[in-house]
């Protein structure tokens, strides 16, 4: 396939790389310090250079287990026709003989599209291997989010109330392990290294991972799950990554939990205004504008501009904060407006002949159908 690639400023990417790297040694040291006295650390049991959790993979218990179950997993749809539950779909309805009973047609076409030996060869004609790299190194990034994900849902599940919410947040559990699985194998099967978790990931996720109560809400489905719209939005179209647009519909379900979760049980004005609670969820953001340049060479090898980009999503999570009742420190515009100041001061620094213009207005979905999901999921969001 081809990339209009983008230049970009060699001297800013090495730059960028090496402050990264030394931020990296120096976190990871402190947190290992910190581990090894007993007085706090990395939260996560996560491998982030092997990229699973501690203990391996363990295939054969998530074949047992994992795949089974999603195998195997009943509707009331079809057992309990007499309660009002229409939780099956016009395919699963006509694969229920076949005890494929969690899937819907694409899903599982894309299963067994993965399973093929055809994908690999479909990778290798259509992307080089800049672009193999390229596309998992930025994938990489979200890839290890949803391992967070799969660990932050599972804690917010006793953080909610009425069966309801806690049947949601069972569906993310669920979701975000299919997401972590899958996309670690559809990672894989593209023959190139999968990049460990960069420094400024680390601190984003793991600050989101030691989050207090419900604010883990705001780290996970608005800002992780904020970032991955964007990503999934933007790759779903590329070929051999159309099972993307799967995900991109799990985040954008997700994105609007916690304003339908709150329109049920609301926070009361002191959790969203208070002062210690907003400073905390901009300390959370803080890590992914050092990570957007990071990514910039990858978006760029592409033919994605980094900054516009990075742009887009700000836009997408402040809108989402705005929404669910998550105040930052500063109004939603006046912050746009800083964060445009310091997008086009980097360009400026960076590109020639740079022209200033408003990054928070790009949009970095690229597909029609996943802007309808979008566009869905925010009317439905400013209607409540």
């Amino acid at each position: 396939m081809e990339f209009n690639k983008i230049a970009v400023n060699e001297r800013a990417v090495k730059r960028n790389a090496k402050i990264e790297e030394a931020v990296n040694r120096i976190v990871r040291s402190y947190d290992g310090l910190k581990s090894a006295l007993r007085v706090g650390g990395r939260k996560a049991n996560y491998d982030d250079l092997n990229f699973e959790f501690r203990g391996g993979p363990a295939d054969s218990i998530r074949k047992k287990h994992y795949d089974k179950s999603l195998r195997l997993l009943w509707k009331s749809e079809e057992h309990s026709p007499f309660l009002d539950f229409k939780d099956a779909s016009t395919a699963e309805k006509s694969l229920f003989d076949m005890a494929v009973r969690s899937m819907t047609d694409e899903e599982k076409a894309a299963r067994d599209r993965l399973a093929m030996p055809e994908f690999k060869e479909l990778l290798n004609r259509e992307y080089t291997v800049a672009q193999k790299q390229a596309i998992v190194n930025i994938l990489a990034a979200i890839g290890h989010g949803e391992a967070y994900a799969w660990l932050v849902s599972a804690e917010l599940l006793n953080e909610v109330e009425s069966t309801g919410g806690r049947t949601a947040l069972t569906m993310q559990v669920l979701e975000e392990a299919k997401h972590f699985v899958v996309l670690r194998e559809l990672l894989m099967a593209f023959d190139v290294p999968i990049r460990r978790q960069s420094a400024w990931e680390y601190l984003l996720l793991e600050s989101v991972f030691k989050a207090d109560g419900l604010e883990k809400f705001f780290g996970m489905n608005v800002l992780v799950e904020g970032i991955a719209l964007s990503l999934f939005g933007q790759m779903s179209t590329l070929p051999g990554l159309e099972v993307l647009r799967l995900f991109h519909l799990d985040e954008a379900r997700h994105t609007a939990l916690p304003s339908n979760y709150f329109r049920e049980f609301p926070m009361t004005r002191w959790q969203k205004i208070r002062p210690s609670a907003q400073l905390r969820r901009l300390k959370m953001i803080l890590p992914a504008l050092p990570l957007i340049p990071l990514l910039e060479e990858d978006l760029a090898e592409l033919g994605y501009d980094a900054l516009d980009f990075g742009g887009s999503v700000l836009r997408k999570v402040s809108g989402l904060a705005e929404q669910t009742g998550f105040n930052l420190p500063l109004p939603r515009p006046i912050l746009l407006k800083t964060l445009d100041a310091l997008f086009n001061a980097y360009a400026k620094a960076t590109r020639e002949d740079h022209i200033p213009r408003s990054f928070m207005e790009s949009e970095a979905t690229v597909g029609d159908e996943e802007l309808e999901v979008e566009r869905e999921i925010f009317a439905a969001m400013n209607a409540a």
